[in-house]
């Protein structure tokens, strides 16, 4: 693959409940069916949206859940890798959100989207630290630990580079 990568500046936010429990959606390349990642929400940014305002929109037509006070900037993360025959270099600003539990809506998603998430649900960190499933970021149980117990950076991490995928 000799392609110079498209950037794509993008949103995440791990959206963590009353138990501690992280939201994730299991997701598969649609040209590389072996490749299957569990993720946060999150996605690309539209043009002149600020990473608070695609986190927001994100959360909306992903998860259905409208009203959420958005929470510390956590991460910034660049990883380039190959998603449906395109490479990518993704440059995400990463959030944490304390919500409570609710039914996940996944009626706004995408034709891409519906395409490529095969699952969804809600993981401890317990699970989250014994799955043999691919977690993006990869350390992800290592990184979400002190967040879980109120502790967060004082500036935003940088994973740069660091992680292998999405």
């Amino acid at each position: 693959m000799n392609q110079i990568p498209i950037i794509r500046p993008a949103a995440r936010i791990l959206l963590v409940d009353e138990n501690d429990r992280t939201f994730l959606f299991k997701g598969q390349d649609p040209q590389n069916k072996s490749d299957v990642f569990w993720c946060p929400v999150g996605g690309g940014m539209d043009p002149e949206e600020t990473p608070e305002e695609a986190i927001r929109r994100e959360v909306m037509e992903e998860t259905g859940l409208a009203d959420f006070i958005l929470g510390p900037h956590i991460w910034n993360r660049e990883e380039i890798f190959s998603f449906n025959g395109v490479l990518l270099h993704a440059k995400e600003t990463w959030f944490f959100s304390r919500v409570a539990h609710f039914d996940v809506d996944v009626s706004g998603f995408s034709d891409i989207e519906r395409e490529t998430t095969l699952d969804q649900r809600w993981w401890t960190l317990e699970e989250l630290i014994q799955t043999p499933e691919h977690l993006t970021p990869r350390r992800l149980p290592e990184l979400l630990a002190p967040l879980l117990e109120g502790r967060f950076p004082a500036k935003p991490l940088d994973l740069i580079h660091q992680e292998s995928h999405l």
